[in-house]
């Protein structure tokens, strides 16, 4: 799956939730919900995030931030 740049997506195999934000030669760059430093998957291990999935992130971001764990 090459999935859109902007779109989320999901690594299966560690299950983290990204930001699609480019892609490079056979990877899929992904971005941690809330920025971060980004990671490289193979287009085999990627799937579309759901609706749930993303929520999950953006609250999880959310609950991190708020506890000052993220600037």
């Amino acid at each position: 799956m090459k999935p859109a740049i902007g779109s989320y997506a999901v690594d299966m195999s560690t299950g983290r939730v990204g930001r699609v934000m480019g892609h490079e030669g056979p990877y899929v760059q992904l971005r941690p919900f809330g920025g971060g430093r980004e990671w490289d998957c193979t287009p085999d291990i990627v799937r579309e995030a759901t609706t749930t999935e993303r929520l999950r992130a953006a609250t999880a971001y959310a609950n991190r931030r708020s506890r000052g764990e993220v600037p």
